[in-house]
């Protein structure tokens, strides 16, 4: 079909007829979808952890209890950044709705990080207060040392640290039904600085916070996402941009009160954010948390609650079909499975559906768009496919250098209009300019992903503008990895690329020259090194030692003939 013109909102052809093209997004608060669902379900359960279910009244005390201390104690104000780091939990929850519920603006940190990556999130974002889980502690405080050794006035002056058992029954780790390899952290003390405050002395002083005043139109979330400039750049959400997914997803997914949905995907992560976080408090249904990903409680969760939604990275439907236990699993319950972040094999797919009756239900967004832009039609999926513009939005896939729109089937840069983008990068004009673009009078946000439409109006990936890697849905910058590794002693120069990973898709490998006196560096010795000072995801699995990189005549380096490279063998 190439050479044929695209038709625009050909997709709505293959349109769910159940659903709206468009909605209206509502003019409240995010926190007033908590503050709703109270009045309505009071009882109802919101979300389980280990064993452990937290109903919506006890949900919604803990968050006004956690508001008042933040404004009254920690000296919260409207509009401040405050720094939310931990594993999925009820303690995340309650954290994230009582920044909100303080007017205050979420700040969600991957806890994969390391302390050289943290100072970059006290310091761009100005966060003043952070909240922690217990097993990070440690290095939040080492990477406020750090950022207060260079500027003393840029440190934290609260940190509110948690144990995972903080919110669990009684305040103690279940008997059973927990990986043993887990029970050290979830139940981690830790000694704290003089900035410190445990979280359950926060939530004693039953500290009283003021009436919510953030409107829709107010920023309410700033996740980071990263480019090839190397250091992330925060997304400026408003209430709005983000309640119109919450709102479309919901929809999407045939969502109700009824729903029971398996809350596994990290929730610091945007879909993890909207799935696990905001809609079944939107709707007052159940979810599971899953702290952390094992393939075997996951099989035990859902057959126990009957989990009939979820929303996940591929490679973990994988995983628990792979189980030896799997036959003692009842997933007979699961009526609607999706994600994203990377691509479905079709061999799993038509085996989830010839045992399960499953249709994946492929998506695809950003940071920037909060989670979709993009999903397949619950009833109508395509395989190894983006899907059809969302709810509400307007996507083309046009030529990146003239802006022309593509033929059918022609590959060209994928380009999203819509009210879930976001409003721009966090102090960052250039950035914020040169990620959008102007065609018929509407904003266009540049994905810096190619892709093609076929004749149907489904999308497809093709390939990247920006230089980055997919290891299993986390998005490698190598940019960002490159400058970490400035920071070793024994490195001159590193390039990192992808290479090919058969149960990954793509994993991270470091190029690197060593310095002349350190050439009895071991390849184990850079991901030693690696582990200890990055996010385990970020870090490479492969590493090659060469004399030189190899560079332009202006001197920067042709990492392409690196990656070129890589493919041919």
């Amino acid at each position: 079909m190439s050479g044929t013109p695209v038709t625009l909102n050909k997709h709505y052809d293959v349109w769910p007829k159940r659903l709206p093209k468009d909605l209206c997004t509502p003019d409240t608060s995010l926190w007033a979808n908590l503050d709703i669902t109270v009045r309505r379900y009071p009882d109802r359960p919101a979300f389980v952890f280990c064993d452990r279910v937290l109903t919506f009244r006890e949900l919604y005390a803990r968050v006004e209890a956690l508001a008042g201390w933040l404004q009254k104690v920690a000296g919260v104000a409207k509009g401040d950044r405050v720094a939310l780091c931990m594993q999925n939990s009820p303690q995340f929850v309650i954290g994230y709705y009582a920044i909100l519920r303080a007017d205050a603006v979420v700040v969600p940190v991957n806890p994969m990080n390391k302390a050289a990556e943290l100072t970059h999130y006290i310091t761009d974002p100005a966060a003043r207060v952070a909240i922690v889980g217990s097993d990070l502690a440690a290095l939040w405080v080492a990477a406020n040392d750090e950022v207060v050794a260079a500027a003393p006035d840029a440190g934290l002056r609260c940190l509110l640290v948690t144990r995972y058992c903080d919110e669990m029954t009684g305040g103690q780790l279940p008997d059973s039904g927990i990986p043993d390899a887990w029970r050290g952290w979830l139940d981690l003390q830790v000694d704290l600085p003089a900035y410190g405050t445990h979280w359950r002395d926060a939530m004693a002083a039953r500290q009283q916070a003021d009436a919510p005043t953030a409107g829709p139109d107010d920023l309410a979330v700033l996740p980071y996402t990263s480019g090839t400039t190397g250091l992330p750049k925060g997304c400026m959400h408003t209430h709005r941009s983000i309640m119109h997914n919450i709102v479309s997803g919901s929809l999407w997914g045939d969502g109700s009160p009824e729903s029971v949905s398996l809350a596994v995907v990290p929730m610091f992560h945007i879909t993890g954010m909207l799935y696990g976080l905001h809609i079944p408090i939107y709707l007052g249904s159940c979810a599971v948390i899953m702290p952390r990903w094992d393939r075997d409680l996951a099989g035990r969760l859902i057959s126990k609650y009957r989990v009939n939604s979820w929303t996940m990275v591929p490679t973990m439907i994988i995983d628990l079909l792979g189980s030896p236990n799997v036959a003692n699993y009842d997933l007979t319950s699961l009526a609607y499975i999706g994600g994203g972040g990377a691509a479905m094999p079709q061999a799993v797919a038509e085996n989830l559906f010839q045992k399960f009756g499953l249709r994946f239900v492929e998506g695809y967004g950003l940071t920037e768009t909060a989670a979709p832009s993009h999903s397949n039609p619950p009833d109508a999926p395509k395989q190894q496919c983006l899907g059809v513009p969302y709810v509400g939005v307007d996507s083309r896939v046009v030529n990146p250098d003239t802006l022309a729109l593509c033929d059918i089937g022609e590959s060209g840069e994928i380009l999203i209009h819509g009210p879930q983008v976001f409003k721009g990068y966090w102090q960052n004009r250039a950035a914020t300019e040169a990620a959008f673009v102007e065609i018929d009078g509407k904003s266009f946000f540049r994905s810096g992903d190619m892709g093609r439409v076929d004749e149907e109006g489904y999308f497809f990936m093709t390939d990247r503008l920006k230089r980055m890697i997919n290891a299993s849905g986390f998005k490698v910058w190598p940019a960002e990895v490159e400058a970490l590794f400035f920071r070793h002693p024994a490195v001159q120069e590193a390039c990192i690329i992808s290479t090919k990973d058969a149960y990954r898709g793509e994993s991270v490998k470091a190029v690197i020259v060593l310095r002349a006196n350190a050439k009895d560096t071991t390849e184990k010795d850079i991901v030693d090194w690696a582990h200890a000072n990055m996010a385990a995801y970020k870090a490479p699995r492969v590493v090659e030692f060469v004399d030189a990189l190899p560079k332009s005549g202006s001197g920067k380096v042709m990492w392409r003939a690196l990656q070129e490279r890589e493919a041919e063998k």
